[in-house]
């Protein structure tokens, strides 16, 4: 991890097989990954790294064990914590915000679609995921909020030549632009009748 830069690099990963833990690296090339931290994070995070740093200097001077293992989230001893406390940890927080059940691998779902209704766009959160392909992302990892909903419900009008505040929308029967010809051709090649190029009430894009 990268604070400086604002950054984490996905280079190992630790998996549970009963109460053992293996560590290795990621399970496919596209796990292994580079991904921006925003400066909220990042301010977090350092304010992590100094009350380490803190509890490492106590716990050395009283003559405790402290392993300086590298991890950002440990024991008190310094050690990785174990994964299957992290679950029992969320459940429980869970449980006393009295919401429905969620899986750890829920909230990396809920992060695909925040970001998507951020403003993100698939391809980016493909790469956040470490998705070999970006349908995986788009059927199975991003959901539709209502406010991303309507965000396109604001945006088609502005498809259309359309003016807030104006008393109706433009004669589609009027030429759009009257310093033309209403009998040219088109960029396919095709001739078209200015009168019905205009780009319809159905959202259709127009094209000349």
């Amino acid at each position: 991890m990268d604070l400086q830069a604002r950054q984490l690099a996905v280079v190992r990963q630790r998996t549970t097989a009963g109460y053992d833990v293996h560590e290795g690296p990621p399970k496919s090339a596209t796990s292994r990954r580079t991904i921006a931290l925003d400066r909220h994070t990042v301010r977090i995070l350092r304010r992590h790294a100094e009350r380490q740093r803190q509890h490492r200097a106590v716990r050395a001077g009283a003559g405790k064990v402290c392993h300086d293992s590298g991890y950002v989230f440990t024991s008190p001893d310094g050690l990785p914590v174990h994964p299957g406390y992290l679950t029992q940890r969320l459940r429980l927080l869970v449980d006393r915000a009295g919401l429905p059940p969620i899986r750890l691998h829920d909230l990396r779902h809920g992060a695909a679609t925040l970001a998507h209704t951020a403003g993100a766009d698939l391809k980016t959160i493909q790469h956040q995921l470490g998705h070999a392909t970006i349908r995986i992302t788009a059927d199975t990892y991003t959901t539709s909020l209502p406010v991303t909903q309507h965000k396109a419900a604001e945006a088609r009008p502005r498809c259309l030549w359309w003016r807030e505040g104006a008393a109706r929308m433009p004669d589609v029967r009027t030429p759009v632009n009257r310093a033309l010809p209403s009998d040219t051709v088109n960029r396919r090649g095709r001739r078209s009748d200015m009168s019905t190029s205009v780009c319809s009430a159905a959202g259709r894009s127009a094209w000349w």
